[in-house]
């Protein structure tokens, strides 16, 4: 029974390899988390950011054709005016 000290000795180096093992397992884990945690953070604010700079450049798009079309619809009416000789004389 002279082996059961190595035997021993090589169970407890055996143990710790496998809580060093689970720790590396687990900060590997945790890193791989907060990365992806981040990239999602990182990939919301642009959506974000994409969609706010969509908004701002529709709101000037439909501003731009509401005034040409305001415009098109005065000089149609001054047009209709005109025609039937009452428009502004000059």
């Amino acid at each position: 029974m002279s082996n059961t000290p190595q035997v021993q000795g090589k169970g407890e180096e055996l143990m710790q390899s496998t809580k060093d093992t689970a720790n590396a397992a687990q900060n590997r884990t945790a890193d791989a988390t907060q990365s992806a945690k981040n990239m999602t953070c990182d990939a919301t604010q642009s959506a974000n950011e994409s969609a706010q700079q969509g908004k701002e450049q529709s709101a000037g798009f439909i501003q731009q054709k509401g005034e040409q079309v305001r415009n098109l619809a005065q000089g149609a009416v001054g047009n209709v005016k005109n025609t039937l000789g009452m428009g502004d004389k000059k």
